[in-house]
């Protein structure tokens, strides 16, 4: 019988991605860039090389990244106090000062030096820059036991994408530029605005009317009731899944950042196994992928 060797191996790979790189081509992909593909050493370089890979073959990525828990190291250094109320960090002031410090100046400049190094074009920007990420404070509205009114937290400077101005990044993206963009936004008087890194690259998938959202997880993608990985969902099917609380916990606000985007006009979103060396690549280049397609 036959075997196939490396050779036959590595052509049929490039076989089956050659009708997604067509499709493809000319086409924004804005993909959001955490956990534990930004701190695994092999897994880094392996996402620069995948986002230069799509920026050569003509696929315009754009990167929106996290910074958690460089935030949370170095508020601990600081001794400087940090609480969370539902997942999302109260943003005192002070707070903020760490956040812009983290995320601007530490994080997002590194992703940029990560991959210019390897042979990309890549350029940092933040919300403030060219008013592109406009936002404001997010209330949070806590339940409390029945008959009482719903609590709001003040989660000091938190907020949430309001409107995006996609002009600077179509302007880079055409210029063959890889945008990088902290999720700190600008709010109604200026100010600074921690954002989660999920709505931010929501946002932006809808703004600039992207073909694809990818989320980048430290999960295998969306997972059913029998814990088997569901490869493909329609909205529809999603929040049946959230509704029977089949999904629950940090899946949920991910769904609906998916949801938003697909209701704004992206063609599809992915939920991916960041963990997996050429995620990104093995999800938009081959059949099987490597995590869950929502489409509409």
């Amino acid at each position: 019988m036959f075997m196939e060797n490396q050779s036959d191996l590595r052509a049929r790979t490039l076989m089956e991605a050659l009708p997604y790189i067509r499709r493809f081509a000319g086409q924004t992909i804005v993909v959001k860039y955490g956990g534990h593909a930004m701190v695994d050493e092999e897994l880094k370089e392996s996402f620069a090389l995948n986002l230069i890979l799509l920026r050569t073959v003509g696929i315009y990525p754009v990167v929106v990244h996290g910074g958690g828990p460089q935030i949370g190291n170095l508020l601990k250094r600081l001794d400087i106090e940090s609480e969370f109320v539902d997942g999302m960090r109260v943003t005192s002031p002070e707070v903020m000062d760490v956040v812009k410090m983290v995320l601007i100046g530490e994080v997002n400049t590194s992703i940029v030096a990560m991959l210019n190094q390897h042979g990309g074009n890549a350029v940092g920007l933040s919300g403030h820059s060219a008013g592109l990420v406009q936002a404001e404070k997010l209330k949070l509205t806590k339940r409390v036991k029945d008959g009482q009114p719903p609590e709001i937290v003040d989660l000091g400077l938190v907020g949430k994408p309001m409107t995006v101005n996609p002009q600077v990044l179509q302007t880079l993206e055409h210029g063959k530029f890889i945008p990088v963009i902290a999720p700190v936004g600008q709010g109604p008087d200026g100010e600074s605005l921690n954002i989660n890194a999920d709505l931010v690259a929501s946002a932006l998938a809808s703004g600039l009317r992207a073909q694809k959202l990818v989320l980048l997880t430290d999960t295998p993608g969306v997972m059913g009731d029998k814990q088997n990985l569901i490869s493909e969902m329609t909205k529809v099917q999603a929040r049946e899944l959230m509704d029977k609380q089949t999904v629950t916990g940090g899946m949920i606000p991910k769904l609906n950042c998916c949801l938003d985007a697909l209701d704004h006009g992206v063609a599809s979103a992915h939920i991916i196994d960041g963990r997996a060396k050429n995620a990104l690549l093995l999800e938009l280049f081959t059949d099987q992928g490597v995590g869950t397609i929502l489409k509409g």
